[in-house]
């Protein structure tokens, strides 16, 4: 794909990325076998290693975790009220869009206590594994601690577009807006009113001066990293992107992620004209 090789132009060291379709096809860009440190996007992995856990039985969107009437959909939408990196309550449950990695430690907490499998090994089992996903590993925190290559980015990325990890029901919920309506920043972009969020991922709703492109559908939901990574699925051109960089995040990034992505997209309905 033409649009991919914008990539070899980017301010970075190191560089690769990669398109996938439905259908399995797609192109990709750079060494796909490098592990890059994701940040964030530790994020999408870990929220669907605590959807597998959900679907076992083990916890329930319904537990209750975190602060005093909140439970595992609040933190996994952002929107349980505790601060970015500590346990200090900021809102009250459902009140406001709170971006916070500590919500997603709680989580693997949850998760490691009610399985008695260390949340790293129960991600590696319940999701890399079954994947193929063989570069992964969560080496710190289940909120921006892992690190893996563009191949198997490729792979969650497919999973994403066509779940087989999970169920339908569960995978269409993990999409879905959670608690609309409310507020709340995004890092590095400001905030948004509404701030969509699903079950792990960000929605892109109608946001704009956004990091996806402006003809991106509604319905794109992914996540950046700010380890200069990111990975959208846009279900309505059935298609997803996964790029992966060695510079953090930063005012470089803004204007050439946006083009970049609206570069993919518009390569992609030339070829559905």
């Amino acid at each position: 794909m033409k649009a991919l090789a914008q990539l070899e132009s980017w301010p970075v060291d190191n560089v690769a990325g990669a398109l996938v379709t439905a259908s399995g096809s797609g192109d990709t860009f750079g060494d796909t076998a490098r592990v890059f440190e994701l940040a964030s996007v530790t994020k999408l992995i870990a929220a669907h290693a605590v959807l597998v856990a959900v679907e076992e039985g083990a916890i329930d969107l319904a537990t209750r975790a975190g602060p005093p009437g909140a439970c595992v959909e609040h933190l996994l939408a952002h929107a349980s009220g505790i601060a970015f990196d500590t346990g200090e309550v900021q809102a009250r449950p459902g009140e406001q869009r709170i971006y916070s990695s500590r919500g997603y430690e709680i989580l693997a907490d949850l998760v490691a206590t009610e399985t008695g499998i260390a949340f790293g090994e129960y991600l590696r089992q319940a999701v890399s594994e079954p994947l193929g996903m063989t570069s992964t590993v969560l080496a710190g925190s289940a909120g921006h601690g892992a690190r893996a290559s563009v191949d198997d980015l490729g792979r969650f990325a497919a999973e994403l577009l066509e779940p087989t990890l999970l169920s339908v029901q569960t995978a269409g919920a993990a999409r879905t807006v959670h608690f609309p309506g409310i507020d709340g920043f995004v890092p590095g972009y400001g905030k948004f009113r509404p701030n969509d969020w699903g079950l792990g991922p960000e929605i892109k709703g109608d946001k704009a001066r956004h990091w996806t492109a402006p003809s991106h559908s509604a319905s794109t939901f992914g996540h950046f990293g700010q380890s200069g990574t990111f990975l959208w699925v846009d279900p309505d051109r059935r298609s997803a992107c996964v790029v992966v960089t060695d510079r953090p995040f930063g005012t470089w990034a803004k204007p050439l992620w946006s083009e970049f992505n609206q570069g993919i997209l518009d390569e992609l309905d030339s070829h559905t004209d």
